[in-house]
């Protein structure tokens, strides 16, 4: 590379090397892309990019090949040499390898591979990997990046030209020594803190298990003294707020967030309410009666208080749906509403679909959404309920019922009930389905509800936005929290080194179908089944983002996936959807 050689070395400013050390750079010292000779009949060894570790000399995954086979359109090396992966978010992820154990010595791999041979044994492949490896490499690494987002790399010149601080071969091989020790305390650290969040996670949910199904007063007191007593141990990172908000809506459809007041309506006076404007409507033939068969319907086994009552759904509301073929999909016109844009507890606007206003006219033949209504999926995702707070100007697509109360029902108090892990799981045990769970309308129709009198769900309404906000505050707390203590980490680090590096907002980089795709519960697993994801899922409305899931899970990355993969294969989680497997390159993916 005589262009790159002949240009200076940048030495940075900021750094003073001991007197015994040099400044130099991996172009002097080895070869960069170094190309293998060797027999065609040879065996060798091939490495893909997910066969190239992201931890701390971590194990490289080998395939058995004859050389003839992947010596061309491949990256070669051979055992010695440096690799670090030069492609986003591999390169941030710090994977990178000292490669060993090849066949006959040589092989090769992925293009998206920068390799570094060196030249003479006083240069140690373990010093070098350290190096790719430094935030003083990486960070700067990043930011001399090119391409398009999603397709960036590390380009050559800055792997072979960046400037490297290079000690005597006995101070190198200390140096190793002493990091491999050090990163040895690190992995014990983690290690424990792993188990620690396991413990805690258990804990927490073990305590609000004991609250939520708390059968008397002197009980519930009791469990949540234990929980106020634990609370900062119980729920010490953002993630874990979820919990207390669905614990919030357990107590509310419980009948734990109110008392009972003597100036109340009597609830039976509501249900009658209901049956008469139900049988209004269906006199009108604003209803088509239908029947539905008799079917084995699981319903709610909770106590409620003495002065509520149950109702079927289909007492309380009049089902409106759309049937058949979905109308054509234009570029403007009526908003159609689809089950992507129903989020548990909220309508989003994205994604934006649309039909035109002559479809609109013809497919809204079974009713028009009115403000105060209801919306729930009925199939992927199941069991995601929004209220409608303004006057809705959108056509229905399948798979999103829409819930219109015949009488004065507070709809944001049958909301929170909707979306309390209570219904939600019982959402689950009347869905049928292998990948994509779903419930029928008729069933739907038939499971009950608990209502308390009108004042009281206006109360259980203030309670649980109260409780929300204190919830929504604590998370936030919680955040700034984390984000402080990052940067107090970050400043100590560039103290001690002089490298300043950006706070990152997530804890590891990963390929976008992993952070874009949730994961969903499908089958149901067997009671004595080791499904540890799915049984995590069914805490939490049967949907988490992968993320999530494994930071509850606790485990190394590793772990996760191949219990994942277990679980996948059961059908006890859901494939993700290809549509939401957006924007991932074949490298990416495999990575």
């Amino acid at each position: 590379m005589p262009k790159l050689e002949s240009k200076a070395i940048e030495i940075p400013s900021s750094i003073d090397l001991p007197p015994t050390w040099r400044w130099t750079r991996l172009l002097d010292l080895g070869e960069i892309s170094p190309k293998n000779e060797a027999e065609d009949e040879r065996e060798a060894s091939f490495i893909p990019m997910s066969g190239i570790p992201q931890l701390h000399n971590g194990k490289l995954t080998l395939e058995a090949a004859n050389w003839v086979n992947i010596k061309k359109g491949f990256t070669h090396f051979a055992n010695g040499d440096v690799v670090v992966a030069k492609i986003t978010p591999c390169f941030e992820n710090g994977k990178a390898a000292i490669i060993d154990g090849l066949a006959n010595g040589i092989g090769s791999g992925t293009t998206e591979l920068h390799v570094f041979r060196p030249i003479h044994s006083d240069i140690s492949s373990a010093y070098i990997y350290l190096f790719l490896r430094s935030p003083y490499f990486a960070v700067e690494g990043e930011k001399n990046m090119t391409g398009t987002a999603g397709q960036k790399r590390l380009p050559t010149e800055y792997f072979a030209t960046r400037a490297l601080p290079l000690p005597p071969a006995k101070e190198q091989a200390r140096i190793v020594a002493k990091v491999d020790e050090l990163m040895a305390l690190c992995d014990t650290l983690e290690q424990q803190q792993q188990q620690r969040r396991k413990l805690q996670n258990a804990l927490r949910q073990s305590t609000l298990q004991a609250v939520a199904t708390a059968t008397s007063p002197h009980e519930l007191q009791t469990t949540w003294n234990r929980l106020a007593d634990n609370f900062g141990q119980l729920f010490s990172a953002p993630e874990d707020i979820e919990d207390l908000r669905n614990l919030v809506l357990d107590l509310a459809v419980n009948g734990h967030l109110t008392e009972r007041s003597e100036s109340d309506e009597n609830i039976e006076r509501f249900i009658e309410r209901c049956i008469s404007a139900k049988a209004d409507k269906l006199a009108t033939g604003e209803m088509k009666r239908k029947v539905a068969a008799a079917t084995d319907v699981e319903q709610l086994d909770i106590p409620i208080p003495q002065h509520w009552c149950t109702a079927q759904l289909d007492e309380l509301f009049q089902f409106i749906d759309y049937r058949g073929k979905t109308p054509t999909k234009t570029n403007s016109g009526v908003v159609l509403v689809t089950a992507k844009n129903v989020r548990p507890g909220r309508l989003n606007e994205e994604p934006k679909e649309y039909i035109s206003e002559a479809s609109y006219k013809e497919w809204m033949t079974r009713g028009f959404p009115r403000e105060g209504d209801l919306l729930i999926t009925t199939e992927a995702p199941l069991g995601n309920v929004a209220r409608i707070n303004s006057q809705p100007d959108f056509a229905l697509a399948q798979r999103v019922i829409n819930l219109q109360p015949f009488a004065d029902l507070n709809t944001q108090c049958a909301m929170y009930f909707l979306m309390s892990p209570t219904f939600q799981n019982l959402l689950e045990l009347n869905s049928s389905g292998m990948t994509a769970k779903g419930i029928k309308a008729s069933k739907l129709k038939q499971l009950a509800l608990p209502i308390p009198p009108i004042e009281e769900q206006t109360r259980i309404v203030d309670h649980v936005l109260a409780l929300m906000q204190f919830c929504d505050s604590w998370e936030k707390q919680l955040r700034d929290s984390q984000k402080l203590s990052e940067r107090l980490c970050i400043a100590a680090i560039s103290t001690f080194t002089g490298i300043t590096t950006e706070p990152n907002e997530e804890p590891m980089k990963a390929p976008q179908t992993e952070l874009i795709a949730p994961l969903r519960l499908g089958q149901a697993p067997d009671i004595k089944a080791q499904a540890p994801l799915a049984n995590l899922l069914t805490r939490h409305n049967g949907e988490m983002s992968a993320k999530d899931l494994w930071q509850r899970y606790g485990g190394e990355i590793d772990a996760f996936y191949a219990q994942l993969k277990t679980e996948v294969a059961h059908g006890w989680i859901q494939e993700p959807e290809v549509a939401e497997m957006r924007q991932v390159t074949a490298e990416r993916a495999e990575a």
